[in-house]
């Protein structure tokens, strides 16, 4: 009789046990899935997304095809990265909010480009950027800034087109509005990385000194100890114009060396 007791009572227990579990799990809410909210803190930057029509706008002129390694440093939800792979691109988001980074991946996956659209979680700052042709950004410009060593670093011709913020002291070689629903975000930035033609170099028998600030040139000519200002500079990737004296020498840098039509430049040491 005692063992039967304890048998009831133990089954009894375990039917209580279960409804208060049952009970509890009633009561707990539901997780819902991540859903980013518009002006959400970050590490770095607040979070305001990219209006659908300039995420194509900043594709188009910064001519994205499927040769391109496109990146974006603060990728948020992924959608300047999806819209590249759809071109065919190999994209890359960095981002540091991992809710962000899963929702992203998440949203590739429904868009098919899973393949092409990749995302990790991390720092943007020290994101190697350097296999990248294109940079798809929408930072504000204490980011951009920052990251303005990196992007020097990128190989001459590679495109960097941002939203709305630009490089302090940097001209873009491109820029322009977007047409469309695009609210307070419409305007588009494009730099063209420049080659580094900075320095001293040995030119028509004289001495060229140029000075480089992004993209745009300045300097002299020296011939006989005569020194004749450098007009007109300016960089477009690999591609060099100036003028000397009114005559205007077009061209390519190639490391320490440049050339065009009936000239040649070697840098001085």
């Amino acid at each position: 009789m005692n063992k039967l007791r304890r048998v009831i009572a133990l089954f009894c227990f375990a039917v209580c046990a279960g409804a208060v579990a049952a009970a509890e799990t009633a009561d707990k809410p539901v997780d819902k899935p991540f859903e980013p909210v518009v002006g959400q803190s970050g590490r770095d930057v607040v979070w305001v997304p990219t209006p659908a029509v300039l995420v194509e706008k900043m594709l188009d002129v910064a001519k994205v095809t499927p040769k391109d390694y496109v990146m974006d440093l603060g990728s948020g939800d992924g959608r300047n990265i999806i819209a590249a792979a759809k071109r065919g691109a190999r994209a890359l988001g960095v981002e540091f909010n991992p809710d962000m980074v899963e929702l992203s991946k998440r949203s590739a996956e429904k868009a098919g480009v899973a393949d092409k659209a990749q995302f990790v979680q991390g720092d943007m700052y020290e994101a190697d950027i350097s296999q990248a042709t294109v940079l798809a950004l929408f930072l504000l410009p204490e980011n951009l800034n920052k990251l303005a060593p990196k992007f020097l670093a990128l190989k001459p011709g590679s495109r960097i087109v941002a939203n709305h913020f630009a490089v302090s002291g940097w001209e873009p070689d491109e820029s322009g509005r977007s047409e469309g629903d695009c609210g307070s975000w419409c305007n588009w930035l494009l730099y063209i990385v420049p080659a580094k033609a900075e320095g001293r170099w040995r030119f028509q028998k004289g001495e060229l000194e140029l000075e480089q600030k992004f993209q745009m040139l300045s300097g002299k000519f020296t011939l006989n100890g005569v020194s004749t200002p450098v007009d007109s500079g300016r960089l477009l990737g690999e591609q060099i114009t100036f003028t000397i004296g009114g005559k205007e020498y077009q061209g390519k840098v190639s490391g320490d060396a440049m050339s065009g039509s009936g000239w040649n430049a070697t840098r001085l040491k």
